[in-house]
């Protein structure tokens, strides 16, 4: 799960998945991340903890699923493998959950397919969140997904790195289609009620390269649910989603889980 939109095999350039694994503790990084990820700090010295919120997040949205009977997940933008990885957590509920990773970054594909060899119901696919139907129509998708039954899709702090010129409520859409009644979204980006100050030097620090982010409304947020019903309680701070705590932190990821009725 990770900031995953483009390819991040060149080292001179910042790359999503290199800075969020840094962020997390990994070593899946080069210096030109660390950097990167460096100014953040200077200006939101609390950015790591906001990152292994948005990543527990999902985590838990993922085991509450499981509970729920959702034995089937797609989750977009999943970064370098950090344990406990999707189909962990899935399996803590179900052993048979089937799980598919998708990433455009092929050092992150390259990484999950080595993790995942011996396991013939998780596959890591090389594709773009902002080509959904190259996504649903792979032939590893079909082979792991039936969309006749209920599945979870997870799209954690991956749109925040769209546009809305390549129009990520329509991305989104086209995946929510393809869901059967049942089914769930896990979704988080980052909101534009962050603290100003922090919100403009990250986007001066990210502005040009490819790790340029876009914050947005909670009211735009929430368009990404139509039609889903969103679990208690609804859209909140990563942080704070089933969980009896507040740790604000100056920059903000909003998440929230919706289910298709």
């Amino acid at each position: 799960m990770g900031w995953v939109t483009s390819p991040g095999s060149d080292p001179s350039q910042p790359a999503a998945a290199r800075i969020y694994d840094y962020l997390l503790g990994g070593k899946d990084n080069f210096a030109v991340d660390r950097a990167a990820a460096d100014k953040v700090l200077a200006v939101a010295p609390d950015q790591r903890r906001l990152a292994r919120a948005n990543r527990a997040f999902a985590i838990r949205a993922v085991r509450v699923l499981a509970d729920a009977g959702i034995s089937q997940f797609i989750d977009l933008g999943t970064g370098f493998p950090t344990s406990p990885n999707v189909h962990e957590a899935a399996r803590r509920a179900d052993p048979s959950a089937r799980v598919v990773y998708v990433d455009h970054d092929p050092v992150v594909h390259v990484h999950n397919t080595a993790l995942l060899a011996k396991d013939d119901q998780v596959v890591s696919v090389l594709a773009d969140v902002r080509r959904p139907e190259m996504i649903l129509d792979h032939p590893d998708v079909a082979r792991l997904v039936d969309f006749s039954q209920p599945v979870g899709v997870l799209c954690a702090a991956v749109l925040h790195l769209v546009p809305d010129a390549e129009d990520p409520e329509g991305i989104v859409a086209q995946f929510r289609d393809r869901m059967c009644a049942g089914s769930y979204l896990v979704l988080s980006q980052f909101a534009s009620d962050s603290d100003p100050e922090a919100m403009a030097e990250l986007r001066a620090i990210a502005t040009g390269t490819p790790v340029e982010t876009y914050f947005r409304p909670r009211s735009q947020i929430l368009r990404f649910f139509n039609g889903l019903e969103l679990m208690e309680p609804g859209l909140t701070d990563v942080q704070e989603w089933r969980q009896d705590i507040t740790a604000p932190t100056r920059l903000k990821i909003a998440g929230a889980v919706g289910r298709k009725p």
